[in-house]
């Protein structure tokens, strides 16, 4: 009897151990599995993807690079697919409504994860909430994305090529813009032409070098004078450096806006002449008043009319005045003649 009592605890000490150890190896496992700790260090998070690219339970949740977790179910919800995971409660404060869910992948062999941008700037997400997804940057379902649309863009530009629109379009659809580029290009082939030749005169300010030395000369003069003018030499010079001139000129454009402004206030004759009416009646009365005298004279009415148009009464007058003079001669030449003066008291 004694020796069955011994037999049970040494049994009962082998499966305490074996217990142990199996415990010892699970809590190992575990740890070293990446499960994120204990169930009460753990919490759940959603997500929804369109496409969720062979992802699978047990896949890492990685925050910022970092794994905190792993998916634990992909199910569909309606079309879409709903990936729940749980990860490390230490790092809820880093995920929240400013962070973005991508699908993101382990190795070169296109193993899938899930990608989660750490953002503190925004609300905590809750037990099982769910965290916005959005397209990894740089990952290739974006560079697919991308490249498809920039095909789209492409294709259709090679459409409006194709149907003329745009210059290159019209290079390639229309004959008109080409041989308007062919006329171009035999005009700049006759330029460089004209260029080379040295008997026009581009031509010949490249390879004679008189011109050359000519237009060099021109230069120096203009120099020269340029330099004179710095200098205050001529009238020029003068205007440019020479205070005394430039006050004059300065006094002179005051002294006239002095003029235009008393001319505007109505003082003197001139601004009379542009303020008061009445003097511009006047003077328009004694223009109409010139132009009917001058349309008298010109219609031969009264004597200075017939006198200026009238070829007869003129040379009568003029006849009349050469008597009259002869007679004044006569008079001079001998006034007893003519001039007889008798006095009689009686």
């Amino acid at each position: 009897m004694p020796r069955t009592r011994s037999l049970a605890w040494a049994e009962l000490k082998i499966g305490l151990v074996s217990l142990f150890a199996l415990a010892m190896a699970g809590l190992l496992i575990f740890l070293l599995s990446g499960e994120g700790g204990f169930f009460w260090q753990r919490y759940g998070i959603k997500t929804v993807f369109e496409n969720v690219a062979g992802l699978k339970a047990g896949a890492p949740v990685r925050l910022a690079g970092v794994e905190i977790g792993s998916v634990k179910e992909v199910q569909f919800t309606g079309d879409r697919v709903e990936v729940l995971m749980e990860v490390s409660k230490k790092d809820a404060p880093r995920i929240t409504s400013s962070s973005v869910a991508s699908l993101g992948s382990v190795s070169l062999l296109g193993e899938s994860a899930v990608d989660i941008t750490a953002s503190s700037q925004g609300t905590p997400i809750p037990e099982w909430g769910y965290v916005h997804s959005g397209p990894a940057a740089g990952s290739l379902s974006d560079v697919a994305t991308k490249a498809s649309a920039g095909i789209d863009n492409l294709s259709a530009l090679l459409q409006d090529v194709r149907n003329g629109k745009g210059t290159v379009g019209r290079l390639f659809a229309e004959d008109t813009l080409h041989n308007e580029l062919d006329a171009f290009l035999v005009s700049a082939e006759r330029v460089v032409r004209d260029l080379n030749n040295a008997n026009g005169s581009i031509g010949r300010l490249t390879k004679d070098p008189t011109m050359a030395r000519a237009l060099e000369g021109s230069l120096q003069n203009l120099e020269a004078v340029t330099a004179r003018i710095r200098s205050g030499e001529g009238s020029l010079g003068k205007l440019l450096n020479d205070d005394a001139m430039a006050k004059n000129l300065t006094s002179l454009t005051a002294n006239l806006d002095s003029v235009t402004g008393r001319m505007k206030n109505g003082e003197g004759t001139v601004g009379k002449l542009f303020t008061e009416k009445e003097l511009y009646d006047r003077l328009n009365s004694m223009s109409d008043r010139f132009d009917k005298v001058a349309a008298s004279l010109q219609q031969k009415e009264g004597t200075a009319g017939l006198l200026l148009n009238d070829k007869a009464m003129y040379e009568k007058l003029n006849a009349t005045i050469d008597e009259a003079r002869s007679l004044i001669t006569a008079i001079k030449a001998d006034p007893k003649k003519y001039l007889n003066i008798k006095v009689s008291l009686f």
